[in-house]
């Protein structure tokens, strides 16, 4: 016989913790769910509508991330895709100086994530741009001295988790936020980490329980925009995987996610804003 299948739904999980990150002395409340605004200034990310290269590109894309509803751009300057060409450090760099120059001149105040797994290219926005919150997909693997670099900076830190199942994420991420909060780490954000480690099946399995990562007491970001475990689930591309997106972000964050990472910052907003409507009527 087949496995009887059920669904769980949440009404009101994102009130009961009030979590909040620290941004440069203000604290940025997110008992409400938050999107972070996809901006990569890399010739090769495997959307090809989140590209941005020239000037006008980059300040367009900034605008439009801000002025649809996002609260953080998140600026990455090395594609994470399969098979994405190896990015030197010093490459890294300058894509990333070049682009935050840009975002910075045009929003100044702009809360500003760096996607970057490198303690120098993190060092580097902080103390030159002012950059806010570092966003590692390594989970602390790729650099050894990321953590400690992000205890001095003393910014907010995104822990990204490649691990295949749910039971060995919470292992590592209850490891690694120790070594954290050790260093001094003050605000962290977990990530499960959909794309990264792992099959399709195991992505969805993940998200089936993602629920249990709150056990941990942390905000969680989910960042499954566009990505293979949408597209090809429908046999689709990933310029129209934009309605299997939306799909999975109501979901997670019925699941209690606080912050949405995506493309398609409108779209989220409006998931945000379907989802908060039931919340409000169940309260």
């Amino acid at each position: 016989m087949p496995k009887s299948k059920k669904y769980v739904y949440f009404c009101g999980m994102n009130s009961l913790i009030q979590y909040t990150i620290n941004i440069k002395g203000h604290l940025l409340d997110l008992s409400q769910p938050h999107v972070m605004g996809i901006l990569n200034v890399t010739p090769d990310s495997f959307f090809s509508g989140s590209r941005k290269q020239t000037e006008q590109e980059i300040s367009e894309r900034a605008d439009q991330i801000l002025s649809e509803g996002a609260s953080i751009i998140d600026v990455g300057a090395y594609s994470t895709r399969p098979g994405a060409t190896f990015v030197s450090e010093e490459e890294e760099m300058a894509r990333m100086r070049y682009g935050l120059e840009i975002v910075r001149r045009a929003h100044p105040n702009a809360i500003v994530s760096i996607d970057t797994f490198r303690s120098s290219v993190a060092s580097m926005s902080v103390n030159e741009f002012g950059a806010d919150i570092i966003n590692d997909v390594s989970e602390g693997e790729a650099d050894s001295t990321l953590f400690r670099t992000v205890a001095q900076l003393n910014v907010p830190y995104i822990l990204m988790s490649t691990k295949p199942t749910l039971r060995d994420m919470m292992v590592s991420f209850a490891q690694k936020v120790q070594q954290l909060r050790d260093l001094g780490v003050k605000d962290i954000i977990l990530d499960p980490g959909f794309g990264f480690g792992k099959t399709i099946e195991q992505n969805f399995c993940i998200l089936s329980d993602m629920e249990k990562l709150r056990e941990l007491e942390l905000p969680i970001l989910v960042g499954i925009s566009r990505k293979s475990m949408i597209f090809k689930t429908l046999e689709c591309t990933p310029n129209e995987s934009l309605n299997g997106t939306s799909v999975i972000n109501t979901i997670s964050l019925m699941k209690g996610a606080s912050i949405l990472r995506v493309h398609d910052v409108k779209e989220a907003t409006e998931v945000i804003k379907i989802v908060n409507k039931m919340e409000d009527s169940c309260s």
